[in-house]
């Protein structure tokens, strides 16, 4: 099912640019727009998915991960662990 399109995206772009896309679109059978529209989508997705990802070297996550097996020594969390339960089973 097509998705109605309602919004207009407008860009400046340079005499080189604008003939590479049309080359590109032209090779692909697709219209700039379609071109443009799915270039853009493609990068946008990468983007928002690297958003959710953290890297890190392989040293700092084995010590990382090490840590949360150790317990931490807190006054604070030991007397909280103590107090009632607000939820029972």
């Amino acid at each position: 099912m097509s998705v109605p399109k309602t919004r207009r995206l407008e860009l400046r772009t340079d005499e080189t640019t604008d003939q590479l896309i049309s080359e590109a679109a032209e090779l692909l059978h697709v219209s700039k727009t379609a071109f443009v529209t799915d270039a853009a989508r493609q990068a946008a997705e990468r983007v928002v998915a690297r958003a959710d990802t953290t890297l890190m070297a392989p040293e700092i996550f084995d010590a990382m991960m090490a840590s949360l097996d150790v317990a931490d020594e807190s006054s604070e969390l030991e007397t909280l662990s103590k107090l009632p339960r607000l939820i029972r089973r």
